[in-house]
Protein backbone atom coordinates (compact mmCIF):
# COMPACT_ATOMS: atom_id res chain seq x y z
CA UNK A 1 0.00 0.00 0.00
CA UNK A 2 1.60 3.40 -0.72
CA UNK A 3 2.41 5.67 1.59
CA UNK A 4 1.58 9.23 2.19
CA UNK A 5 2.44 11.69 4.65
CA UNK A 6 -0.06 13.73 7.25
CA UNK A 7 0.03 16.13 10.40
CA UNK A 8 -3.08 14.79 12.43
CA UNK A 9 -5.04 17.51 13.95
CA UNK A 10 -3.56 20.29 12.85
CA UNK A 11 -4.50 22.77 9.99
CA UNK A 12 -1.08 24.71 9.65
CA UNK A 13 2.23 23.93 10.09
CA UNK A 14 3.06 24.60 13.74
CA UNK A 15 6.87 24.85 14.17
CA UNK A 16 9.82 24.92 11.43
CA UNK A 17 10.81 21.49 12.66
CA UNK A 18 7.03 20.24 11.74
CA UNK A 19 7.26 21.85 8.60
CA UNK A 20 10.80 20.43 7.21
CA UNK A 21 9.59 17.03 8.43
CA UNK A 22 6.44 17.42 5.85
CA UNK A 23 8.67 18.69 3.36
CA UNK A 24 11.11 15.77 3.34
CA UNK A 25 7.89 12.98 3.80
CA UNK A 26 6.34 15.02 0.77
CA UNK A 27 10.00 14.51 -1.22
CA UNK A 28 10.63 10.69 -0.10
CA UNK A 29 7.48 8.79 -0.85
CA UNK A 30 5.46 11.01 -2.78
CA UNK A 31 7.85 12.00 -5.25
CA UNK A 32 10.25 9.59 -4.92
CA UNK A 33 12.89 11.02 -4.25
CA UNK A 34 16.29 9.44 -3.18
CA UNK A 35 16.94 10.42 0.88
CA UNK A 36 20.27 11.88 -1.10
CA UNK A 37 18.43 14.20 -3.19
CA UNK A 38 16.20 15.15 -0.29
CA UNK A 39 18.97 16.23 1.14
CA UNK A 40 20.02 18.46 -1.13
CA UNK A 41 17.12 19.57 -2.04
CA UNK A 42 16.28 20.78 1.50
CA UNK A 43 19.83 21.96 2.14
CA UNK A 44 20.56 19.79 4.97
CA UNK A 45 22.87 16.92 5.65
CA UNK A 46 21.77 13.01 4.26
CA UNK A 47 21.81 12.45 8.33
CA UNK A 48 19.51 14.74 9.11
CA UNK A 49 17.53 13.55 6.12
CA UNK A 50 17.67 10.24 7.48
CA UNK A 51 16.61 11.45 11.09
CA UNK A 52 13.49 13.54 9.82
CA UNK A 53 11.88 10.70 7.96
CA UNK A 54 12.87 8.22 10.54
CA UNK A 55 10.58 10.87 12.55
CA UNK A 56 8.28 11.02 10.49
CA UNK A 57 7.31 7.55 10.80
CA UNK A 58 7.86 7.27 14.52
CA UNK A 59 5.47 10.22 15.44
CA UNK A 60 2.50 9.72 12.72
CA UNK A 61 3.48 11.82 10.34
CA UNK A 62 4.02 9.34 7.71
CA UNK A 63 0.17 7.60 6.88
CA UNK A 64 -2.28 6.54 4.06
CA UNK A 65 -3.27 9.81 3.40
CA UNK A 66 -2.35 13.67 3.36
CA UNK A 67 -4.23 15.86 5.43
CA UNK A 68 -6.97 17.64 3.32
CA UNK A 69 -5.47 21.10 4.07
CA UNK A 70 -1.83 20.40 4.13
CA UNK A 71 -1.95 19.05 0.75
CA UNK A 72 -3.57 21.62 -1.93
CA UNK A 73 -0.37 23.79 0.01
CA UNK A 74 2.60 21.31 -0.73
CA UNK A 75 0.78 20.86 -4.33
CA UNK A 76 0.84 24.85 -4.87
CA UNK A 77 4.38 25.57 -3.40
CA UNK A 78 5.60 22.40 -5.95
CA UNK A 79 4.33 23.63 -8.87
CA UNK A 80 5.07 27.20 -8.04
CA UNK A 81 8.80 26.41 -7.62
CA UNK A 82 8.63 23.96 -11.31
CA UNK A 83 6.85 27.17 -13.11
CA UNK A 84 9.26 29.95 -12.15
CA UNK A 85 12.42 27.76 -11.50
CA UNK A 86 12.78 28.30 -7.84
CA UNK A 87 14.36 26.49 -5.26
CA UNK A 88 11.65 26.74 -2.92
CA UNK A 89 8.23 28.48 -2.43
CA UNK A 90 6.51 28.67 0.78
CA UNK A 91 2.98 29.51 0.73
CA UNK A 92 0.92 30.91 3.83
CA UNK A 93 -2.74 30.55 4.18
CA UNK A 94 -4.42 33.64 4.21
CA UNK A 95 -8.03 33.54 4.98
CA UNK A 96 -8.47 37.66 5.06
CA UNK A 97 -7.09 39.41 1.76
CA UNK A 98 -6.67 42.59 3.15
CA UNK A 99 -3.45 44.37 2.81
CA UNK A 100 -2.31 44.12 6.47
CA UNK A 101 -3.22 40.67 7.12
CA UNK A 102 -1.35 39.42 3.90
CA UNK A 103 1.57 41.38 5.26
CA UNK A 104 0.89 39.48 9.28
CA UNK A 105 0.64 35.72 7.76
CA UNK A 106 3.56 35.95 5.19
CA UNK A 107 5.52 38.50 7.36
CA UNK A 108 4.84 35.74 10.15
CA UNK A 109 6.57 32.44 7.58
CA UNK A 110 9.02 34.80 6.65
CA UNK A 111 10.35 35.69 10.26
CA UNK A 112 10.35 31.70 11.34
CA UNK A 113 12.13 30.88 7.95
CA UNK A 114 15.21 33.77 8.63
CA UNK A 115 15.14 32.87 12.18
CA UNK A 116 16.41 29.20 11.31
CA UNK A 117 18.94 30.17 8.86
CA UNK A 118 20.78 32.84 10.78
CA UNK A 119 24.32 30.84 11.33
CA UNK A 120 27.69 32.32 12.72
CA UNK A 121 29.36 34.30 9.90
CA UNK A 122 26.44 35.15 8.24
CA UNK A 123 26.32 38.46 5.78
CA UNK A 124 22.35 39.26 4.97
CA UNK A 125 20.75 42.08 2.84
CA UNK A 126 17.73 43.56 3.65
CA UNK A 127 15.04 45.57 1.77
CA UNK A 128 12.27 47.02 3.20
CA UNK A 129 8.14 47.03 3.13
CA UNK A 130 5.43 46.19 5.50
CA UNK A 131 6.02 42.34 5.18
CA UNK A 132 9.45 42.77 5.96
CA UNK A 133 8.66 44.82 8.93
CA UNK A 134 6.17 42.14 10.34
CA UNK A 135 8.77 39.47 9.73
CA UNK A 136 10.55 40.96 12.76
CA UNK A 137 7.90 40.33 15.03
CA UNK A 138 8.17 37.05 14.54
CA UNK A 139 12.10 36.54 14.95
CA UNK A 140 13.53 33.94 16.98
CA UNK A 141 16.47 34.14 19.04
CA UNK A 142 19.82 32.59 19.03
CA UNK A 143 23.17 33.54 20.04
CA UNK A 144 25.38 34.16 16.38
CA UNK A 145 28.48 35.28 16.35
CA UNK A 146 30.09 37.39 13.22
CA UNK A 147 27.10 38.12 11.27
CA UNK A 148 26.57 41.11 9.37
CA UNK A 149 23.25 42.86 8.32
CA UNK A 150 23.92 45.00 5.05
CA UNK A 151 20.78 47.88 4.48
CA UNK A 152 20.24 47.39 0.49
CA UNK A 153 18.31 50.69 0.32
CA UNK A 154 18.56 54.28 2.23
CA UNK A 155 16.09 55.69 4.21
CA UNK A 156 13.74 58.94 4.93
CA UNK A 157 14.80 62.37 6.51
CA UNK A 158 11.03 62.31 8.78
CA UNK A 159 9.19 58.82 8.98
CA UNK A 160 6.28 58.63 11.37
CA UNK A 161 6.36 54.61 10.60
CA UNK A 162 8.18 51.96 8.08
CA UNK A 163 11.18 53.99 7.23
CA UNK A 164 12.56 52.03 4.43
CA UNK A 165 16.12 51.22 6.67
CA UNK A 166 14.33 50.95 9.70
CA UNK A 167 13.92 46.99 8.62
CA UNK A 168 17.74 46.28 8.54
CA UNK A 169 18.21 48.38 11.68
CA UNK A 170 15.82 45.95 13.61
CA UNK A 171 16.98 42.83 12.24
CA UNK A 172 20.89 43.91 13.13
CA UNK A 173 19.60 45.05 16.98
CA UNK A 174 17.61 41.85 17.50
CA UNK A 175 20.41 39.44 16.34
CA UNK A 176 23.24 42.26 18.29
CA UNK A 177 25.03 42.33 15.10
CA UNK A 178 27.18 44.98 12.96
CA UNK A 179 25.26 46.94 10.75
CA UNK A 180 26.01 48.74 7.22
CA UNK A 181 23.41 51.72 6.26
CA UNK A 182 22.95 53.65 2.81
CA UNK A 183 23.00 57.06 4.88
CA UNK A 184 21.28 59.17 2.27
CA UNK A 185 18.04 59.41 1.34
CA UNK A 186 16.39 56.82 -0.71
CA UNK A 187 15.72 59.16 -3.19
CA UNK A 188 17.60 62.16 -3.52
CA UNK A 189 16.75 65.38 -5.92
CA UNK A 190 18.75 65.12 -8.58
CA UNK A 191 20.43 62.37 -10.49
CA UNK A 192 23.72 64.34 -10.65
CA UNK A 193 23.82 64.47 -6.90
CA UNK A 194 22.67 60.28 -6.78
CA UNK A 195 26.31 59.75 -8.94
CA UNK A 196 28.40 62.19 -6.14
CA UNK A 197 27.29 59.92 -3.52
CA UNK A 198 27.60 56.61 -4.60
CA UNK A 199 31.75 57.64 -5.38
CA UNK A 200 31.90 58.51 -1.54
CA UNK A 201 34.74 55.36 -0.60
CA UNK A 202 32.17 54.62 2.29
CA UNK A 203 28.84 54.13 -0.21
CA UNK A 204 31.31 52.75 -3.05
CA UNK A 205 32.41 49.99 -0.32
CA UNK A 206 28.70 49.33 0.43
CA UNK A 207 27.60 48.48 -2.97
CA UNK A 208 30.61 46.11 -3.03
CA UNK A 209 29.54 44.54 0.15
CA UNK A 210 25.59 44.14 -0.83
CA UNK A 211 26.74 41.93 -3.96
CA UNK A 212 28.47 39.70 -1.41
CA UNK A 213 26.18 38.59 0.71
CA UNK A 214 25.33 35.35 1.61
CA UNK A 215 21.33 36.40 1.82
CA UNK A 216 19.41 38.97 0.23
CA UNK A 217 15.87 39.38 1.81
CA UNK A 218 13.48 41.69 -0.05
CA UNK A 219 9.76 42.37 -0.65
CA UNK A 220 8.72 43.78 -3.71
CA UNK A 221 4.93 46.51 -4.71
CA UNK A 222 3.30 47.31 -7.36
CA UNK A 223 2.82 50.43 -9.40
CA UNK A 224 -0.12 51.91 -7.82
CA UNK A 225 -1.71 54.70 -5.62
CA UNK A 226 -2.24 51.63 -2.41
CA UNK A 227 1.43 50.73 -2.99
CA UNK A 228 3.27 52.59 0.37
CA UNK A 229 6.24 54.31 -1.71
CA UNK A 230 2.99 56.45 -3.45
CA UNK A 231 0.62 56.17 -0.53
CA UNK A 232 3.65 57.66 1.64
CA UNK A 233 4.24 60.51 -0.19
CA UNK A 234 8.15 58.89 -0.80
CA UNK A 235 6.96 59.51 -4.58
CA UNK A 236 4.47 61.77 -6.06
CA UNK A 237 1.53 59.67 -7.87
CA UNK A 238 2.08 61.54 -11.30
CA UNK A 239 5.62 60.21 -11.14
CA UNK A 240 3.81 56.84 -10.66
CA UNK A 241 1.56 57.36 -13.81
CA UNK A 242 5.01 58.41 -15.39
CA UNK A 243 6.72 55.35 -13.98
CA UNK A 244 3.99 52.92 -15.40
CA UNK A 245 3.88 55.23 -18.87
CA UNK A 246 7.34 54.09 -19.17
CA UNK A 247 6.63 50.02 -18.66
CA UNK A 248 7.25 49.87 -15.36
CA UNK A 249 4.91 47.11 -12.87
CA UNK A 250 6.70 46.96 -9.73
CA UNK A 251 9.09 48.50 -6.97
CA UNK A 252 12.58 45.93 -6.26
CA UNK A 253 14.36 48.12 -4.07
CA UNK A 254 13.63 50.98 -4.57
CA UNK A 255 14.37 50.67 -8.51
CA UNK A 256 11.52 50.21 -10.56
CA UNK A 257 11.15 46.98 -13.66
CA UNK A 258 9.17 45.86 -16.38
CA UNK A 259 7.52 42.89 -16.48
CA UNK A 260 10.42 40.77 -17.03
CA UNK A 261 12.21 42.37 -14.24
CA UNK A 262 14.77 44.65 -16.26
CA UNK A 263 15.29 48.41 -14.35
CA UNK A 264 13.39 50.58 -17.19
CA UNK A 265 15.21 53.67 -18.01
CA UNK A 266 13.64 56.90 -15.89
CA UNK A 267 14.83 59.74 -13.99
CA UNK A 268 13.31 58.18 -10.50
CA UNK A 269 15.25 54.99 -11.02
CA UNK A 270 18.63 57.91 -11.27
CA UNK A 271 17.75 59.11 -8.53
CA UNK A 272 17.43 56.21 -5.72
CA UNK A 273 20.02 55.69 -3.23
CA UNK A 274 19.17 51.98 -3.18
CA UNK A 275 21.21 48.80 -4.77
CA UNK A 276 20.06 47.70 -8.14
CA UNK A 277 18.76 44.39 -8.38
CA UNK A 278 20.88 43.29 -11.17
CA UNK A 279 23.55 43.75 -8.51
CA UNK A 280 22.40 40.75 -6.36
CA UNK A 281 21.56 38.18 -9.13
CA UNK A 282 24.91 36.54 -8.12
CA UNK A 283 23.76 36.49 -4.10
CA UNK A 284 23.74 32.66 -3.81
CA UNK A 285 20.24 32.54 -2.12
CA UNK A 286 17.96 35.72 -2.80
CA UNK A 287 14.26 35.70 -0.92
CA UNK A 288 11.42 37.56 -1.99
CA UNK A 289 9.00 38.07 0.55
CA UNK A 290 5.36 39.55 -0.44
CA UNK A 291 1.46 38.63 -1.07
CA UNK A 292 -1.47 39.89 -2.23
CA UNK A 293 -2.85 38.96 -5.27
CA UNK A 294 -2.63 42.84 -6.28
CA UNK A 295 1.21 42.19 -6.72
CA UNK A 296 1.59 39.04 -8.49
CA UNK A 297 3.38 40.90 -11.72
CA UNK A 298 5.56 42.92 -9.60
CA UNK A 299 6.28 39.62 -7.87
CA UNK A 300 6.81 37.65 -11.53
CA UNK A 301 9.07 40.58 -12.40
CA UNK A 302 10.86 40.74 -8.97
CA UNK A 303 11.86 37.05 -9.26
CA UNK A 304 13.26 37.79 -12.95
CA UNK A 305 15.24 41.38 -11.70
CA UNK A 306 16.52 39.14 -8.82
CA UNK A 307 17.12 35.59 -10.18
CA UNK A 308 15.25 34.33 -7.06
CA UNK A 309 14.96 31.37 -5.82
CA UNK A 310 12.99 31.24 -2.84
CA UNK A 311 9.55 33.17 -2.75
CA UNK A 312 7.44 33.22 0.20
CA UNK A 313 4.01 34.08 -0.36
CA UNK A 314 -0.25 33.76 0.48
CA UNK A 315 -2.07 30.92 -1.02
CA UNK A 316 -4.35 33.40 -3.22
CA UNK A 317 -1.37 34.84 -5.07
CA UNK A 318 0.42 31.74 -5.17
CA UNK A 319 -2.65 30.65 -7.50
CA UNK A 320 -2.87 33.82 -9.03
CA UNK A 321 0.65 33.52 -10.26
CA UNK A 322 0.12 30.44 -11.97
CA UNK A 323 -1.78 31.86 -14.42
CA UNK A 324 0.88 34.16 -15.24
CA UNK A 325 3.79 33.12 -17.91
CA UNK A 326 6.49 31.33 -16.59
CA UNK A 327 10.23 32.23 -16.37
CA UNK A 328 12.58 31.30 -18.82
Amino acid sequence: MARTATRQKKTKFQSDQDELKLRAAWLYFIEGLTQEQVAQHLGISRIKALRLLAATREDGTVQISINAQAEPLLRLQRALERHFGLFEAIVAPAQDQSETSIAAVVGHATGRYISERVSDGLTIGVGWGATLAACMNSLSWREVENMTVVSLLGGLTHAAAHNPSAVAWRLAEFYKTELFQITAPIFVPHEELASALWELDDLRQLRKRAGEVDIALLSVSDISKQASIFRRGILSWEEGESLRAAGGVGDVLGRFVDAEGTVIDHPVNRRAMSINPADIRKVPKVIISSGGVRKIHAIRAGIAATNAKVLITDEAAAQAMLELPPLG
